[in-house]
């Protein structure tokens, strides 16, 4: 994806069963699974897609109650100063910079409202490698219950500007770099979010087809969490693997994929 820097481009799944998620992940889209021969990074796994990067999962590190769940990465020219800015907007720091052996640095971070999110400084490996296509990354949405707090956050950090539009009763934000749309965001009101819920990182894959996604998910051990909606940008679903990681599947419309 050209001139990354402060775009979303990577995105990993921590799970408890690092060889059942990857039969999940593999069977579902169509990925191959890349493990790293690496002692030290736990069989971390890069999924593939022709050849090219488009995911990685690995090991839950930080006890065994730790939910699993994808995260998304933001890619940044200078992880130690993108450290300095979250704190200076009101987030705090999880995971301290640190080197990925040559392919690069990354840092996990929380915003002022608690929602997760990490970054990639490149060295040798830069994001994903495919996008707009069946089984590549579509989308990063933040759901969070203080919209204000976020766009001054992001706003600091990242330099992203809000671009709010309707959507049924609540706004829907677009995060834009340059003009361009390189995120969302989604205000968690009303009774349809669980209270204890916190905010967090949603992550959409493209397919082809949401019904027959959904319905794959189901037959491979998965839960259909919201069933195959028409919303503006096409046609999506949320979905649950069956170690408990939560994300999205959309059918684009071709409009919006050629963009």
């Amino acid at each position: 994806m050209a001139n990354a820097f402060g775009v979303p481009t990577w995105v990993d799944l921590s799970t408890t069963d690092l060889k059942a998620a990857t039969e999940f992940y593999t069977d579902l889209f169509g990925w191959e699974a890349e493990v790293s021969p690496e002692p030290e990074t736990g069989g971390y796994t890069t999924f593939r897609l022709d050849g090219r990067a488009v995911a990685g999962a690995g090991p839950i590190e930080g006890g065994e109650h730790q939910p699993a769940l994808w995260t998304t990465y933001v890619e940044v020219h200078d992880a130690e100063q993108t450290a300095r800015d979250v704190a200076e907007a009101g987030g705090s720091v999880l995971l301290e910079p640190f080197d990925v052996h040559p392919n690069g640095k990354m840092a996990v971070f929380l915003d002022q409202a608690g929602g997760m999110f990490a970054v990639w400084q490149p060295g040798s490996a830069g994001g994903g490698q495919l996008f707009r296509v069946p089984g590549t990354l579509a989308w990063n949405e933040l759901t969070t219950r203080d919209t204000d707090g976020a766009k001054e956050f992001y706003g600091a950090v990242f330099g992203w500007d809000a671009h709010d539009l309707p959507f049924g009763s609540v706004t829907y934000t677009e995060w834009q770099v340059a003009g361009r749309s390189i995120a969302g965001m989604m205000p968690m009101e009303g009774d349809d979010w669980p209270a204890d819920l916190p905010p967090h990182w949603m992550v959409y894959w493209h397919v082809a087809d949401t019904d027959l996604a959904a319905r794959r998910v189901e037959e491979l051990g998965g839960v259909v969490c919201v069933p195959p909606t028409d919303i503006p940008p096409g046609r999506f679903a949320i979905c649950e693997d069956p170690q408990g990681g939560v994300f999205a599947v959309i059918r684009v419309g071709a409009e919006r994929l050629a963009g």
